[in-house]
């Protein structure tokens, strides 16, 4: 007999796209529970520059997978993957929906489709001396190394991001295989879930606006403060979570390196280019059922009750 998938919904989109307050809407009328799939929301300490989910915007709904780690502790995508499924398996025995809600592509994607991304047992050696590499003849050097030795990675890791191109290299070093050919083996999985995948899109103009908006709230909120605190407490630019946007930036600023104009003009604009990247990844996921945030005039009330009618259309019966 075949056993009977649980039931998992996604509410993904872009940041800034209000996919927060949808969820919330939905997880209210529906009786479920919220899992954040938010690679920074997952950090204690780190809430200004986070955007993270307040109480008053859970609106009664519990939330999960929210101030996990503390930012020095290490975090990636498959211990991401193993604590929210743990998360979904609790909701699920309590007979409530859980919805994986949040911009982190990645994340979403190896619950979804229950990746195996194959860990290598870590050789610390090998960390250390790419990181060392990295750092004293910069990321670029490194990534040539990743674009030497496997290629088809390098197409699709950005030269800077140096946590996921040492991890590559790590991976071929050891297995003298790709990991992006066997991510994307892993993602032509069937889901283990009986899955509703739901994304938020919006005209680019009106993003990019709300997020410039946003970053100016998030200053004025003592986004600069928080940082400085952040630094205070002994977790500096090194940490995979302090090269988290916002928080690079301004450490350059208390660094002296660059003047806060700078610092502002550095945030909105990654803001903006991560927001692109965002889409992409999105648009290239299988089963997404889009919804246009202009069609329901970018009220979350009236895109939770299409969500909810949608999904139960889907599950009538």
């Amino acid at each position: 007999m075949t056993e009977t998938r649980k039931p998992l919904m996604v509410i993904g989109g872009p940041t800034a796209s209000g996919k927060s307050d949808v969820a919330a809407e939905v997880g209210k009328r529906l009786g479920a529970e919220i899992i954040s799939a938010d690679s920074m929301q997952v950090y204690r300490y780190m809430d200004i520059g986070s955007a993270k989910t307040t109480l008053e915007e859970m609106l009664g709904v519990p939330h999960h997978m929210i101030d996990v780690v503390d930012p020095d502790e290490a975090f990636d995508v498959t211990r991401y993957a193993a604590m929210a499924k743990d998360c979904i398996n609790a909701v699920s025995a309590r007979g409530r929906l859980p919805i994986l809600c949040g911009g982190t592509g990645f994340y979403i994607q190896a619950v979804v489709n229950d990746i195996d991304f194959e860990e290598t047992e870590a050789d610390t050696a090998f960390r250390e001396a790419m990181t060392a590499c990295a750092r004293e003849n910069g990321p670029e050097a490194l990534f040539e190394k990743l674009r030497a030795a496997d290629p088809l990675s390098a197409e699709v890791i950005h030269p800077h991001n140096v946590r996921r191109v040492i991890r590559a290299l790590e991976y071929f070093d050891k297995t003298g295989r790709s990991i992006t050919e066997h991510n994307k083996t892993e993602r032509q999985k069937t889901s283990p879930y009986d899955l509703s995948y739901f994304c938020l899109t919006d005209d680019r103009a009106y993003l990019y606006d709300k997020i410039e908006k946003r970053v100016d709230f998030m200053l004025a909120e003592g986004l600069v403060d928080e940082v400085a605190y952040l630094r205070a407490m002994g977790f500096d630019r090194s940490l995979v979570s302090m090269q988290g946007i916002g928080y690079k930036e301004i450490l350059d600023y208390l660094d002296g390196l660059i003047t806060y104009d700078e610092t502002v003009r550095k945030i909105k604009l990654n803001t903006r280019h991560y927001a692109k990247r965002q889409l992409t990844w999105f648009r290239r996921e299988r089963g997404v059922d889009w919804l246009d945030c202009r069609d329901f005039d970018r009220n979350p009330i009236l895109l939770a009750e299409e969500i909810c009618r949608r999904y139960q259309e889907k599950h009538r019966g």
